[in-house]
C-alpha cells in the first residue's frame, strides 16, 4: 500500500509539474508576444506621428495663402534681385564708405528674403520669377529701374556714383515698402504678411539714412 501511494504520489508530483511547465510556458509566450505587439505598437504609433509630423510640416509649408501673397512673392524676388545687383556695383565704383556698407547690407538682407520667397512660391505650387526676368509694368511705378538706369548706374564711379546710387536705391526702395504694405493689407499668409512688415521697417530705415547721406533732412 506504502509503494502504491508513494507510486500516486509521485505521478501527481510530475502531473502538477508537467501542467505548471505548460501553464508557464504559456504566460512567457503571452507575455512575449505582449512585449512584441507592445514594441509594434509603439512602432506604429512613431510612423503614425512620423506620418502626421511630416503631414503638418507639408500643410505648414504650403501655409493659408492667397493671390496677393504669390503677387507679393513673384514681385518682389526680381526686385530684390535688382537691388542686390546695384548694391555688387557698389564694391568697385562707390567713393564713400558709408554708401559701401549699406550696399552690403542691403546685399545682406536681401539675398536671404530671395531664398525665402522662392521657397514659399515652390511650396505653394507657383513658378519662381527666373532670373534675369524682369516685370516691366514696375517700372513706370519706380519699383524697378529702367536697363538705361542700370547703364547709367555701371558707367558712374565715385562721387557720381554715390549719387546716383543712392537717387536710385530710394526710388527702389520706395516701390518695396509700397509693395509690401499692400501685401500687409491684401495678404493672407502669416509668414509673407510678417516679410512685409519686416521690409516696411528696414528699407524706410534705409530710406532715411540715404537721405541723411544726400544731404536731405
Amino acid at each position: 500500500m506504502i509503494c502504491k501511494r508513494s507510486t500516486v504520489r509521485r505521478t501527481a508530483a510530475v502531473a502538477i509539474a508537467s501542467t505548471a511547465a505548460l501553464v508557464l510556458a504559456a504566460c512567457g509566450g503571452d507575455a512575449d508576444n505582449a512585449d512584441s505587439s507592445g514594441h509594434n505598437g509603439h512602432g506604429a504609433g512613431s510612423s503614425s506621428a512620423s506620418a502626421s509630423a511630416s503631414a503638418s510640416a507639408s500643410n505648414t509649408a504650403r501655409g493659408k495663402h492667397n493671390s496677393a501673397d504669390v503677387a507679393f512673392a513673384q514681385g518682389m524676388i526680381p526686385h530684390h534681385r535688382q537691388a542686390v545687383e546695384m548694391a555688387d556695383l557698389a564694391e568697385g565704383r562707390a567713393r564713400s564708405a558709408e554708401v559701401k556698407k549699406l550696399a552690403a547690407d542691403i546685399k545682406k538682407a536681401q539675398d536671404p528674403e530671395i531664398k525665402t520667397l522662392s521657397g514659399w512660391l515652390t511650396s505653394w505650387g507657383e513658378d519662381v520669377p527666373a532670373k534675369g526676368g524682369m516685370d516691366h509694368s514696375m517700372h513706370d511705378t519706380g519699383a524697378m529701374m529702367t536697363a538705361e538706369e542700370m547703364t547709367e548706374l555701371e558707367n558712374a564711379s565715385g562721387t557720381a556714383f554715390d549719387t546716383a546710387f543712392l537717387k536710385m536705391m530710394i526710388k527702389h526702395h520706395e516701390g518695396a515698402v509700397t509693395m509690401a504694405k499692400t501685401e500687409q493689407a491684401d495678404g493672407a499668409s502669416a509668414a509673407a504678411v510678417k516679410l512685409a512688415g519686416q521690409i516696411v521697417t528696414a528699407q524706410s530705415t534705409e530710406i532715411d539714412q540715404m537721405n541723411r547721406l544726400l544731404g536731405k533732412s
